[in-house]
């Protein structure tokens, strides 16, 4: 019999199976918690806490040790978990309103891009990149952003005439655009450069140099650039403006500056300048000019607009109007995170000035 008090006839324990080296592998390794970090810190879990969920009542001291310690245990912040409690995502979305190909030409978009990204990664925040090609892809985008799979939207290149503007405003959604969106302006926020006085330096610079049938290149008009930079050609030409002399360029590119371009000359054979509204404009309209057989400057003075490292390898060197795009990007940022926590919306003009080089 067996002795139920565990005497000398009790029966042996079976000794403990090994575990064999896969199952061993296939254990869960438990990763540091809240508890851990605690402890490296020297504080209690409520402060750890507390520094995760914004440093509200936490000493500049004990929210450094709460950092170190984070780093030395190798504690990464669970935000699936945060965002169940928060009821955010941690996440914004970066909607670009132009071609594809216009991307990866146009170099302002990348400097944008980069210095969002980087502005957002100090938050604690990640960028989604999305393209409105209009239609279906911006009710897709809609549909995205409506679902709260981001806390907000930054807009760039966003055309006047796009319905997202008045679809976000009315859904409440937190959004800044870059560029004045217009008939939207009270609605959403945004930043943007001094267009209007930038036009106004390029456009007088062209007249103090002696230029005087000085011809203009612009933007789409749907946009506030392409309006506000021929508002400030149209300040300082007043009653010597020739509309036949401005030819609007469908969209920001290399190809359409030719196009534009050729289409003027075609127009007024005898002009002595040209304002072009954008760098990657005037590249495309001096590649017009040298095809042609015309001289830059000494034929026809052309200037850009944007200061991008466009106007450093055109030939000659681009004499143009510099809005700083790392600004654009940081106030985009510093403006969409407000509004996500709480704010109203508001606007931001950057300066503008005008950089002299070799083409006018």
């Amino acid at each position: 019999m067996t002795d139920k008090a565990g005497g000398p006839g009790a029966a042996e324990p079976a000794p403990p199976r090994p575990r064999s080296p896969i199952a061993a592998r296939r254990a869960p390794q438990r990763g540091p918690t809240i508890d851990d970090v605690a402890a490296a810190a020297g504080v209690s879990r409520g402060t750890v806490s507390r520094v995760l969920n914004g440093g509200r009542w936490v000493s500049p001291a004990a929210s450094a040790a709460v950092q170190k310690a984070m780093r030395k245990t190798g504690y990464v912040v669970n935000h699936s978990a945060r965002s169940l409690v928060t009821r955010r995502t941690n996440a914004v979305a970066f909607v670009l309103s132009e071609p594809q190909d216009l991307l990866f030409e146009d170099p302002n978009f990348s400097v944008l891009l980069r210095v969002v990204t980087e502005t957002l990664a100090q938050e604690q925040m990640t960028l989604f990149l999305t393209l409105n090609g209009g239609g279906d892809a911006r009710d897709r985008i809609l549909t995205y952003i409506r679902g709260g799979y981001v806390d907000g939207v930054l807009l760039v290149s966003t055309h006047g005439d796009d319905p997202l503007f008045g679809q976000l405003a009315q859904a409440q959604v937190p959004a800044v655009v870059c560029g004045r969106p217009l008939g939207h302006e009270h609605a959403l926020s945004y930043v943007v450069a001094d267009d209007r006085g930038g036009a106004r330096l390029m456009t007088q610079h062209l007249l103090d140099r002696g230029y005087r049938k000085i011809a203009m290149i612009s933007g789409p008009m749907d946009t506030s650039g392409g309006v506000d930079r021929v508002a400030g050609y149209r300040d300082v030409l007043g009653k010597r403006v020739r509309e036949h002399l401005i030819v609007e360029a469908p969209m920001y590119s290399h190809h359409a500056g030719e196009e534009a371009m050729a289409k003027l000359l075609k127009r007024a054979p005898d002009i002595d300048a040209v304002f072009v509204a954008s760098d990657l404009l005037a590249a495309g309209a001096i590649g017009t000019l040298r095809r042609l057989g015309r001289r830059v400057p000494d034929d026809v003075a052309v200037g850009g607009f944007d200061d991008s490292r466009i106007a450093l390898t055109t030939d000659p060197p681009l004499t143009t109007v510099h809005q700083s795009f790392e600004q654009l990007a940081q106030e985009m940022v510093q403006l969409l995170t407000r509004l996500i926590r709480g704010a109203e919306p508001s606007a931001v003009q950057l300066p503008t000035r005008l950089v002299v080089r070799k083409s006018a």
